[in-house]
């Protein structure tokens, strides 16, 4: 029998605020254990939450980029349960009242567009962290996370595949960054992932019994963790069994789901209930349309003006657009030249490599972007070749980024003889002792071509413009 696969995802986004969010403890990543904490973050007596404000805002912003309804009268709610990392032995979230209901996110798909929907977006705080490979004999834990404002986005069971889930999350992270409302860096934590997993007979609408691959950290180990559960899942229904509905880890070392952590639990057994110390949040329409006002401009609105303003390839948009940061330095590159392409192709290929060599984010990078213009002028110019450029200058000028690339050219020797007499006078030279050669070349051997341009390189030590040289080649060879 053929088993279609179901997918739901419950995406945990960490909200990139100064604070957390019900209290003013700070919520910067990489701080020393237990270092960011408080009386209000651990739920000690007497103390009270308060909503970060800044949360709110994050929260519609990302409701209004998905186009869903944005609710008028959100609650919180506790959800109640035992982990040694939760030190309130609850978690304020929300249940009956989210924030954000409905929407979607359109993905690409073998070239097809899939509108995936959303059920509803609510807020809530994490966990803290519970660390077990320092120690052999204890758990240890770190609080710095507790309370830290997160967004859930949990989407309708819409996905059918490993790799349409992979797409999923890639957009929503790239979404995110743009909104300005999470760094999306996965590997730090600000983006993670349940996986609801079921298989169906093909052509069957009701769904299956689901298993959840909880807290998958990355978007290859979401693929990774599905396409396994599947399998699982599938070699289960083959011989007649039945799947149990239950919680599962990804171990990304092995590569399988496993480890069952419980079964799952409905909503009764949290023992939701509406949360006292936090009132109702009542957002006005003139609120709403503020924050829709203020809005920073989504990836698909900087496609389209970068096609149109700046003539670039669709594929040359979407590399650029894997990255803000890279797209504002473009823009920058840009109001120094007007070579818009190689503008692109600087920034798509050699700046990306160096930073991904380096492992470096692109606001590290010393290189002005005036300076890539000015590179990008030499090799415009004919003044140095476009391999010179990327493969000499570049690197002499990561090592002294505050020199100009014309001096460094200089300094290289690496300027390009353009002087149509000077290399006219080596042309000749080769032509003259390759006899037998040239007249191959006009009885049709057209491929010795390169072989004269490598002698006419190779005699002038590789200083000539080789597009004059080539043109001044073929027009002596012809005659």
């Amino acid at each position: 029998m053929e088993y279609e696969i179901v997918v739901g995802l419950e995406v945990h986004v960490q909200l990139s605020t100064a604070s957390k969010a019900f209290c003013a403890d700070a919520a910067t990543y990489g701080a020393a254990p237990n270092t960011q904490v408080s009386t209000i973050s651990m739920a000690h007596p007497g103390t009270l939450p308060r909503i970060n404000e800044k949360v709110i805002e994050y929260a519609v912003r990302l409701g209004l980029a998905l186009g869903c309804e944005i609710t008028r009268d959100t609650r919180f709610d506790r959800k109640n349960y035992f982990y040694a990392d939760l030190p309130k032995g609850f978690q304020t979230t929300q249940d009956s009242h989210p924030i954000c209901v409905g929407g979607g996110l359109d993905i690409q798909i073998d070239g097809k567009t899939k509108h995936v929907r959303l059920h509803h977006i609510h807020l809530e705080e994490d966990a803290g962290k519970s660390i077990h490979d320092i120690d052999p004999r204890h758990s240890l834990i770190d609080l710095n996370r507790a309370g830290v404002p997160l967004l859930e986005i949990v989407t309708e069971p819409d996905l059918r595949s490993p790799e349409e889930a992979y797409e999923f999350i890639t957009e929503l992270r790239q979404i995110v960054r743009y909104l300005d409302i999470s760094d999306g860096n996965m590997q730090e934590g600000s983006i993670r992932c349940d996986c609801n997993v079921s298989l169906r007979p093909m052509g069957e609408t009701k769904l299956g019994t689901r298993c959840e691959i909880k807290n998958v950290n990355s978007m290859r180990n979401a693929k990774r963790a599905i396409a396994y559960e599947a399998k699982r899942q599938q070699g289960i229904l083959e011989k007649g069994g039945t799947i149990d509905q239950e919680t599962r880890s990804f171990d990304a070392q092995a590569g399988h789901t496993n480890n069952v952590l419980r079964t799952k639990e409905n909503a009764h057994d949290y023992r939701y209930f509406p949360e006292p110390d936090l009132p109702p949040v009542v957002l006005t329409e003139e609120y709403i349309e503020q924050v829709r006002a203020n809005m920073p401009k989504l990836p698909n609105e900087i496609q389209q003006e970068l096609m149109t303003t700046y003539s670039l390839s669709e594929y040359d948009v979407k590399v650029l657009l894997e990255d803000k940061e890279m797209v504002d330095f473009y823009t920058q590159i840009t109001q120094h030249t007007s070579n818009y392409k190689a503008a692109a192709n600087w920034l798509n290929n050699v700046i990306k490599s160096y930073l991904n060599e380096n492992n470096l984010p692109v606001n590290d990078f010393k290189i002005s972007p005036k300076s890539i213009a000015a590179l990008i002028q030499l090799v415009d110019d004919n003044k140095v070749s476009n391999a010179a450029a990327s493969q000499k200058i570049f690197p002499e000028l990561v090592k002294q980024p505050d020199t100009a690339p014309l001096q460094l050219a200089t300094q290289l020797n690496l300027i390009q003889d353009s002087n149509e007499d000077s290399i006219e006078g080596i042309i000749d030279e080769i032509l003259a002792k390759f006899p037998d050669k040239v007249a191959a070349y006009r009885k049709g051997k057209k491929g010795l071509l390169g072989m004269f341009m490598g002698q006419v390189m190779k005699a002038s030590g590789g200083k000539v413009n080789p597009k004059v040289a080539n043109q001044l080649l073929r027009d002596k060879l012809e005659t």
